[in-house]
């Protein structure tokens, strides 16, 4: 039976349902959901645990500390809220497992689906790579009774369309981070991204994680540019952080401080999420890469450039 009754939670899956043209059969989403604008007045069925002004250090440091005090179990970061869900009587609930401080632990929505009358299905999503991404499309379109095909073939189309304008030109040395107290390189998808936005990625590795770097490491890859993604961050929310620049050693040495090639992204809406806003986010990275050829996507904010710094003597 095609699911008539979706429960989000995931912000990606809730953008991946409505691009399917799905949007009218959301009935519950995630306290995170901020788009597209139809979904703002369903009724979320999870919150976090993390305070919502923590900053970046101390977010780290609360989920460092949960992992740890979970010890081979799953930190409970995000709590679901069964009688909210209850109501709501889905038939197919979509979830993730890929990243142990985003969601919900789908251990726990399972044992909540199982509790529930009728027993919804419950799609767990977890690509690593744009054309798992892809994959997820089609997963939800298979889940809902519709092709997902149409719309698979227009996100693919724009990719190759920016490779194809980049393709031959000379590739900046790039890092992306996602997070900067502690410095995080970005990982999965991420790395992926920048390669087909014509960039070479020099600490992440596709389909790996991200993990924590030592500032040390950053300065000695020696970008040309930099991207700030900040994981879960705005960019306005993400500027508050790049105070952690201030007193790195050898930061002035390296050539993306030094010629104002810092970049601050939406790292929430285009980068953290697997839907499909990735490709917005190739669109983008292209841009900040090769302005001559790759325009800025329509309906993405101009991104911020942090201003270079005095050469070393």
């Amino acid at each position: 039976m095609a699911a008539q009754r979706i429960v989000s939670l995931l912000p990606s899956a809730t953008e991946l349902v409505c691009a399917l043209g799905l949007g009218d059969r959301l009935v519950g989403v995630t306290h995170e959901c901020d788009g597209p604008p139809e979904v703002g007045d369903l009724p979320p069925v999870t919150r976090t645990l993390i305070p919502p002004a923590a900053t970046s250090g101390e977010i780290d440091a609360l989920v460092r500390e949960r992992f740890e005090a979970a010890g081979d179990d799953r930190p409970a970061l995000y709590t679901l809220d069964e009688d909210a869900l209850a109501a709501l009587d889905p038939d197919l609930i979509v979830t993730q497992a890929l990243c142990d401080v985003c969601a919900v632990a789908e251990a726990d929505v399972q044992a909540a689906a199982c509790r529930l009358p009728g027993s919804p299905r419950v799609l767990n999503l977890e690509p690593t790579t744009l054309a798992g991404v892809f994959a997820s499309i089609d997963a939800v379109g298979c889940a809902a009774g519709v092709d997902a095909g149409p719309v698979v073939r227009a996100l693919d189309a724009r990719v190759r369309a920016v490779t194809e304008r980049v393709s031959g030109r000379a590739r900046p040395r790039v890092v992306v981070l996602e997070w900067l107290d502690p410095p995080f390189s970005a990982g999965h998808w991420n790395p992926e991204l920048v390669r087909l936005a014509g960039g070479a990625e020099v600490i992440g590795q596709e389909g790996a994680p991200s993990r924590t770097l030592d500032w040390a490491e950053v300065v000695r890859a020696a970008p040309d540019i930099v991207v700030v993604a900040c994981c879960g961050f705005t960019p306005e929310r993400a500027l508050k952080d790049v105070g952690a620049f201030d007193g790195v050693a050898g930061w002035e040495t390296v050539p993306a401080a030094r010629d104002g090639r810092v970049v601050v992204v939406d790292g929430s809406g285009l980068f953290a999420r697997p839907g499909p806003r990735l490709v917005e986010a190739v669109e983008l990275l292209a841009h900040l890469f090769h302005p001559d050829v790759q325009p800025r996507p329509d309906g993405v904010a101009p991104p911020v450039w942090l201003p270079g710094l005095p050469v070393a003597a």
